[in-house]
């Protein structure tokens, strides 16, 4: 009978809290405390599985912490112990191939470690991209990796996060003049063997649609294809190298253009798959045969690249152990005890991926 009256009593006490907690946003520890009429103390204990809390008492406190639909705040509780167990990602676009599957990889090494993400995107705009890192900041996440925006030439930003001592990791687009770890590709390379592949099958007047000189993997991309050009005494004439935004739209623009010229290319190298697919577009809607007339080479190894008409020659930067060397790489501050950019830079060798649109029929 006692039993009974504590019970009953219980239930009208959390009942009054329920209709008190219908125009509160959100339980707390406080309102299981003042439902049981213990301690908040008691209450975190006993959510925690203290052994100084009696077994009577930790399921009485579930209890009420399950009917008030109570959910424990992870990021307060992480925050104490000095840790939020959060990393930022950073990337131009998640609609890429490329950048889905290294967030992929991260997340994967993170997890197990006990982090979780947070992905941002910029758009490629350096304004979005600082608002990002503002957000991540207020955060508290224990380390950021980024991949930047093609506006960015400001690194004011990034400088902030390595002046808070949080461990900063750039990878595929980064620049040299923050002195932070950075895994990509070698780029130039790549250009270099995008230009030996097309000479071989006996292109002689070889365009470059690139992106813009200001970001560092698109300016080595564009010394490869200079420096393999002059290599092999091709003509390097101004007209045949173009700057863009690396767009579908801008590759569909920048192939009309060159194919306005006087003496048209009969090899265009672009350094997206996405402006590529734009070229390829022109170059069929011009009824251009490709690779007969024109020959076509992207870069980034997208998954449409295999399966358009024809199939896109393009590069594969390896996305997936650039995803992983990043995660590495941030946990491997996570063992120092203190936060000291180890200037640990992996570059890996990208392979080219030879299909119909740049081999001779």
């Amino acid at each position: 009978m006692i039993e009974l009256v504590k019970t009953i009593y219980l239930l009208k006490r959390l009942s009054k809290y329920i209709k008190k907690l219908n125009i509160k946003k959100k339980t707390t520890i406080k309102d299981i405390a003042n439902v049981l009429n213990i301690s908040a103390a008691a209450v975190s204990k006993a959510l925690n599985d203290d052994s100084r809390i009696s077994k009577k008492t930790k399921k009485a406190v579930k209890q009420v912490a399950e009917n008030l639909n109570y959910q424990p705040n992870h990021l307060a509780s992480a925050l104490r112990k000095g840790k939020s167990k959060l990393v930022g990602v950073i990337v131009p676009r998640t609609n890429s191939n490329f950048f889905s599957s290294v967030i992929q990889n991260i997340e994967e090494v993170l997890n197990k470690e006990g982090y979780n993400i947070i992905i941002t995107q910029s758009n490629e705009s350096f304004k979005k991209e600082c608002d990002s890192i503002d957000t991540l900041l207020f955060t508290q996440v224990d380390g950021i990796i980024a991949s930047m925006a093609n506006e960015t030439v400001d690194l004011d930003y990034y400088e902030k996060v390595k002046a808070k001592g949080i461990p900063l990791i750039l990878f595929d687009r980064g620049e040299n003049d923050l002195n932070v770890d950075y895994i990509g590709i070698n780029d130039y390379k790549s250009s270099q063997d995008i230009i030996e592949h097309l000479v071989k099958q006996g292109r002689k007047r070889i365009a470059h649609i690139g992106g813009y000189k200001r970001t560092r993997i698109f300016n080595n991309r564009i010394r490869g294809y200079i420096d393999a050009v002059n290599k092999h005494q091709l003509p390097l004439e101004p007209e045949l190298l173009i700057e863009s935004s690396l767009t579908t739209e801008d590759g569909k623009e920048k192939m009309e253009q060159l194919l306005q010229l006087k003496e048209r290319p009969d090899a265009v190298y672009v350094a997206s798959d996405y402006a590529a697919l734009g070229a390829l577009q022109a170059l069929k809607e011009r009824q251009i045969k490709v690779p007969d007339d024109i020959a076509l080479v992207g870069f980034g190894d997208e998954p449409f690249t295999a399966v358009v008409t024809p199939s896109i020659t393009s590069i594969n930067q390896h996305s997936a152990e650039i995803g992983k060397q990043a995660a590495l790489t941030f946990l491997g501050y996570t063992k120092k005890k203190t936060v000291k950019q180890s200037l640990n830079k992996i570059i890996l060798d990208a392979e080219l991926v030879i299909r119909e649109s740049s081999k001779n029929p």
